[in-house]
């Protein structure tokens, strides 16, 4: 039977719920066991998309097209297997559920209630995960913090579904905060212990509690927790503030972690097996020889979350070629004509990610066309193949009004626009093309070199495409449409051939980047950059 562990925070938010979830599922992994992973959100928002960077950080883009929170991202960097629709839910996705049934006469006629429709509709959600992937165990993180207004309806659900699959398949793992304070010297677990009070108030005695601190903690902060949390002191678990976030799962199994959770559900399990995963580690704290200096140009820059997943796949690069990124987090509205060399001068690449709006546009298009005119390697993603685009028809094909039909609907040269058959008068939640699609790789490209391969599939999410219309005039020119769908209807990516690296793709490839098997174009953009770095030291 399906196994199912709940992951619940106390005292405040962002303790690192999320990289607990996700490391304990890559311990399990090395395990032999089939994880699956799903995030539990309470905001009534019915997913992310519509939700600000600055809201919300990234929204992280599924295989099969769901727009969801980013510890998802953690998920599938940490476990390493793909995630689907089933895989984040929130309260208003719950609402929206519930009431369409009752709108089609499901209920026949029964009075809706929380109980049991809202919490029946959590529950066939979190058992639907497990049975979509065959998982041995699902690993639910609940978003926020106990004692949450937002959160009581999630907790509920997963509590009746403890009694349903019995106690020997259901385990509670709570996380939570031990403060030092500095004027005592000591730690203190009061706050755990009211923490812990509040979730048992609600019908739960979590199994394991697992303790963040900067510092390591003394054993009598194990004692005192475990008497009176009422847990076994080895169920007490230290979640120290580490270098690197991928040392994680090697610091929690320090403690025995999985042995202890397996004990606990009664999975008979051999060790784990964590030799490629510690080999990773090594080479991360190992000795890099060198800096690479990588200038993410955007619009939400204040809130380094809103580029995460970007942020890591050029880290995972790093980790392969042995160097140091140092990501210069550039806000495009700050660049103009009389600052540009000022700002980037002193970058070994240039790094355009996606985004919505007219705000800062102008900034990344003097970005593409410095990388452009003084050969520095330039990787667009999605609104940044549009901007080398746009770029390149004004500045190159000599289209000098050349625009996006979302920047400027009166523009006359629409490069970048919707496609015949789309329409502008749409939602704006759930409408984008989302989720993983086929390209086909023209030979004799950077594509191809990067990917050693013809056809790929990788994750989209946006609304507008290149404007077919231009296509000719801009391959005179010189542009290189090097991925097209296999219709031949799209164009998904376009490069510099004539360049070390200056690659545009209308996709997401960041979201399928892992630590221990960096992305292919993200290898290719920090090879040419490394290569740049050392000619210029």
């Amino acid at each position: 039977m399906t196994k199912y562990i709940f992951v619940t925070g106390g005292v405040v938010s962002s303790l690192g719920k999320g990289i607990t979830a996700a490391s304990l599922g890559r311990l399990l992994k090395a395990r032999g066991m089939k994880v699956a992973a799903q995030k539990l959100d309470p905001y009534i928002n019915v997913d992310p998309g519509t939700m600000s960077p600055y809201q919300h950080g990234e929204v992280y883009v599924t295989e099969d097209g769901a727009e969801t929170d980013l510890d998802l991202g953690h998920y599938e960097r940490f476990i390493d297997e793909d995630l689907n629709k089933y895989s984040n839910l929130t309260t208003g996705k719950v609402y929206w559920n519930v009431l369409n049934k009752e709108r089609r006469g499901e209920y026949l006629g029964s009075t809706v209630q929380v109980i049991p429709h809202i919490t029946n509709e959590i529950k066939e959600f979190v058992y639907r995960v497990g049975k979509k992937t065959n998982a041995d165990v699902v690993i639910t993180e609940i978003g926020g913090t106990i004692g949450d207004i937002e959160s009581q309806l999630f907790i509920e659900a997963v509590r009746q579904i403890s009694l349903e699959v019995g106690r020997e398949n259901s385990l509670f793992i709570h996380v939570t905060l031990v403060p030092y304070l500095s004027g005592s010297e000591e730690h203190k677990s009061k706050p755990t212990q009211h923490s812990v009070k509040e979730l048992q108030g609600m019908g739960i005695n979590p199994n394991i509690i697992v303790l963040r601190c900067d510092r390591p903690l003394e054993e009598s902060i194990f004692q005192k927790i475990a008497l009176f949390c009422n847990v076994k002191q080895d169920c007490v678990i230290e979640n120290i503030t580490v270098p690197n976030l991928y040392e994680a799962p090697l610091m929690l199994e320090k403690s025995n972690f999985s042995d202890v959770v397996c004990r606990e559900l009664q999975i008979d399990a051999p060790k784990p097996d964590l030799a490629e995963w510690e080999e990773m580690v090594d080479r991360i704290n190992g000795q890099r020889t060198h800096c690479v200096e990588i200038g993410l140009v955007g619009k939400y820059v204040g809130l380094h979350d809103a580029y995460l997943s970007v942020a890591e796949a050029l880290h995972h690069a790093g980790f392969y070629h042995n160097v140091h990124i140092n990501i210069h987090w550039i806000d495009s509205e700050q660049i103009r004509p009389e600052n540009v060399e000022e700002i980037l001068s002193g970058l070994d690449g240039i790094i355009v990610p996606g985004g919505f709006g007219s705000r800062g546009i102008e900034g990344m298009i003097l970005a593409a066309q410095y990388a452009r005119e003084k050969d520095i390697p330039y990787f667009g993603i999605c609104l940044g193949m549009q901007i080398e685009v746009i770029e390149f028809a004004r500045n190159v094909a000599g289209i000098a009004d050349a625009n996006s039909g979302e920047f400027d609907e009166q523009c006359q040269h629409k490069v970048i626009d919707f496609m015949p058959g789309q329409s502008e008068d749409i939602d704006k939640g759930g409408t984008l093309r989302l989720g993983a699609y086929p390209c086909e790789i023209q030979p004799g490209t950077k594509m191809e070199q990067c990917y050693q391969m013809t056809s790929i599939s990788e994750r989209h999410r946006h609304r507008y495409e290149f404007n077919n219309d231009y296509r000719e005039k801009l391959q005179e020119c010189g542009l290189v449409l090097s991925g097209i769908s296999p219709d031949g209807k799209l164009v998904e990516t376009v490069e510099l051939t004539d360049r070390d690296f200056f690659v545009g793709v209308q996709y997401h490839p960041e979201f399928k980047s892992r630590p221990n098997r960096p992305q292919p174009l993200f290898l290719g953009f920090i090879g040419a950059a490394k290569n740049r770095a050392e000619r210029r030291i």
